[in-house]
């Protein structure tokens, strides 16, 4: 009966892993292969070259500034929208009068295609036109070009991403919220406990597994960021807003330089494997789920 067990067990699960395989576990493989080969040309195949493409990127100095953009943009972007996603989550969970049209105007940035926010933030941030530069001369200040300094264009394109994902995440969150028990509420107004610690002693830590949760994805949006960034920058001004999945778009698509891009894409994938592995050893040690 136990053997029975497992065989139906392990049917029931091939289904999954067969896609499994299919869309991520054999790209991977092919990928890790074809990051030892050159690029195949029309009349020169492709030959193994070892560790050639990536000491070509390693000597790249578009690839660290990528690497570096990136970086920032998931040092600015992850805190930014789980922290606000928290906030819009707590105050719509509380008694408020047309709450339902809150949450719903928080969660619609989520909704819309990448692209149309890129379009939507474009007009935001036109020089002289948009509305950020009409708000800034209405109080006596003076234009900016937001996406064609350097000084600024990563922040802009990271306050969009911020803006999109903040909803999502609050969604989670909310869903988190509406499962506690009134009954700790209760006994904590009983017992005399203020709103900031019952939410560090009781709110917070129920919420953790959600967190994790949340932290996984903020991470991965993170790093494949890539279209607004191709509609608002295009990596510029001077690779001020080139990241890491851009960069492999240009070097593979743009260039055609195959070889180079799987590179790319393993040092990818072996990065956020490492972020994953750090928020589960760290973040997962202060998860509850009983």
């Amino acid at each position: 009966m136990p053997r029975r067990t497992t065989v139906e067990a392990w049917l029931l699960l091939l289904p999954s892993v067969v896609l499994l395989a299919t869309f991520a576990h054999i790209p991977i493989v092919a990928t890790l292969i074809d990051s030892f080969y050159s690029t195949p040309r029309r009349n020169r195949p492709a030959h193994f070259v070892g560790l050639d493409n990536y000491r070509d990127m390693v000597a790249d100095p578009i690839f660290w500034k990528a690497l570096i953009n990136n970086l920032i943009y998931a040092a600015g972007t992850i805190p930014a929208a789980v922290a606000i996603a928290l906030a819009m989550a707590l105050f719509v969970d509380s008694r408020l009068p047309g709450r339902s049209l809150l949450r719903m105007a928080y969660f619609t940035p989520t909704v819309l295609p990448m692209i149309a926010v890129a379009n939507i933030w474009l007009f935001f941030y036109t020089p002289g036109y948009g509305l950020l530069d009409q708000i800034a001369i209405l109080f006596g200040g003076h234009t900016t070009n937001w996406l064609g300094s350097q000084h600024t264009a990563l922040a802009a394109v990271m306050v969009v991403a911020v803006w999109k994902e903040a909803g999502f995440f609050m969604i989670f969150y909310l869903a988190a919220l509406q499962q506690i028990p009134p009954d700790l509420r209760e006994a904590a107004a009983i017992e005399g406990a203020s709103r900031f610690t019952f939410f560090r002693r009781v709110t917070w830590p129920l919420l953790m597994p959600v967190t994790l949760f949340v932290l996984v994805n903020a991470v991965i949006n993170a790093f494949r960021t890539v279209d607004h960034i191709f509609m608002m920058t295009g990596g510029g001004p001077d690779n001020a807003t080139n990241v890491l999945l851009f960069h492999i778009y240009e070097i593979g698509f743009k260039f055609w330089d195959q070889g180079a891009a799987t590179a790319l894409t393993m040092v990818l994938l072996a990065l956020l494997g490492l972020l994953a592995l750090a928020q589960f050893l760290f973040a997962g040690r202060k998860v509850h789920y009983q």
